[in-house]
């Protein structure tokens, strides 16, 4: 009997010590296995993209992992400096995902602001358009995911170019001729240029005439060889056929002149076209197509946002997650269907409504011609010296020759710019 009961309390210390060893191993597994229960992000949208994005979009994130999303609107211009304040103060990072302009990508990779992804490459979806991921990447390295890429196409007002008999322009001299046609036959401009002088640091005509001096074989940095040469000379001649309201153009007063019918032809961003037709009830009569090949080859600059996850950000691997989502074609057709936006992958089309339609046919054979603009330090003072040139000879008229003292002008800032990296 006594040792009976020996057993018995040996059996039950050995039973509670199990039962101890099993608790612990299931809190530390619980404990590996807890996710955090929110995520921050940051995007720059407008208001109609932010009900999407809010009332769509992220609610099926947040069913799918059980996690609660806070997203909040920063800028492009302003991401960088939240970033940065943060880790000067030694915080942790206020937000596990951002959207970045991708021409605002390299400062944020030099001041050390935001994760190497390079080793989560392999997991992101084969179906991605691959110039784009590629764009992502800063010294071979991927710190950045696409998911909003954008590019300009042509638009054109189908009624009165049969008006006058007219084909819309695929070449410079076509396009120089039915914008004299137009003039001629209406007695003002009707062909819509942006001329935008870039106040409050816009991007808008330098980005325009990019693709035309690439698609003239110059390069945009030079100021003076001959493909931007040839470029400045033909735009000094269209600009005198073209509309008044070029000089105020850029991509949402663009698209509102297109909707008056105050112009019949323009470049602009592709997200155009679902304003014109929704906003404006131009469906039918508002034509697209991908755009004017130059005299070396056609080229379109490819705009758009990218995801970057900052230094510090306190739940990488959910924020990997979101990135996936915003990619999968799930999320990728409710963004081409709802809001027009072009498609990080060729396969999130099938839902797209007829109309639809030709506005992802022009997008997809302009993104064939994509170029990425170059990213240099200097580009804002690039870009004000370029408005600046681009106001004296194409707008103002003045002598062509006039641009050899911006070429010397881009290489007092770019010699500037290479000394003070030196003496980093």
């Amino acid at each position: 009997m006594i040792k009976f009961n020996q057993y018995r309390k040996i059996i039950i210390n050995i039973f509670h010590v199990f039962i101890i060893l099993l608790i612990s191993f299931l809190f530390i597994q619980c404990k590996k296995e807890v996710i955090p229960k929110d995520l921050r992000i940051s995007m720059g949208l407008d208001v109609d993209e932010w009900k999407i994005i809010r009332g769509e979009v992220i609610p099926l994130f947040e069913r799918k992992y059980n996690i609660k999303v806070h997203s909040v609107d920063v800028t492009p211009q302003e991401i960088e400096g939240l970033l940065q304040k943060a880790k000067a103060n030694g915080e942790e990072s206020p937000l596990d995902v951002f959207s970045q302009d991708n021409m605002l990508l390299v400062s944020l990779v030099q001041n050390g602001l935001v994760e190497d992804l390079s080793k989560y490459e392999e997991i992101l979806a084969p179906e991605l358009i691959n110039v784009l991921v590629e764009a992502c990447k800063i010294h071979g390295k991927l710190y950045f995911a696409p998911y909003r890429p954008n590019v300009q196409i042509m638009y054109y007002n189908k009624s009165k170019f049969e008006e006058f008999g007219l084909k819309p322009p695929t070449t410079w001299d076509q396009w120089l001729n039915v914008a004299k046609q137009f003039k001629k036959k209406e007695g003002s401009g009707k062909i819509l240029l942006k001329g935008y002088s870039g106040y409050g640091g816009l991007d808008v005509t330098v980005t325009q005439m990019y693709e035309y001096i690439v698609s003239a074989g110059g390069d945009p940095f030079s100021f003076n060889d001959e493909g931007f040469v040839r470029t400045f000379k033909f735009f000094q001649e269209l600009w005198k056929y073209a509309s008044q309201d070029s000089k105020d153009a850029k991509w949402d007063t663009s698209n509102e002149y297109m909707g008056r019918e105050v112009c019949y032809l323009m470049q602009n961003w592709s997200f155009g076209y679902t304003i014109l037709y929704q906003d404006w009830g131009l469906k039918g009569n508002i034509q697209v197509y991908s755009g004017i090949k130059g005299p070396k080859r056609e080229a379109h600059v490819i705009g758009g946002e990218v995801l970057g996850i900052p230094k510090g950000a306190k739940n990488i691997d959910m924020s990997i997650k979101f990135i996936q989502f915003m990619q999968s074609k799930e999320v990728q057709e409710i963004l081409v269907a709802k809001l027009g936006w072009p498609a990080v992958r060729n396969d999130a089309y099938d839902k797209v409504e007829e109309w639809m339609k030709p506005q992802y046919k022009a997008i997809n054979e302009a993104l064939k011609y994509g170029i990425f603009r170059k990213e240099v330090p200097y580009w804002d003072k690039y870009r004000d010296l370029f408005h600046k040139a681009y106001k004296d000879i194409v707008i103002d008229g003045n002598n062509i020759k006039f641009l050899d003292n911006y070429a010397k002008e881009m290489k007092q800032i770019i010699k500037k710019e290479n000394q003070i990296k030196a003496e980093k």
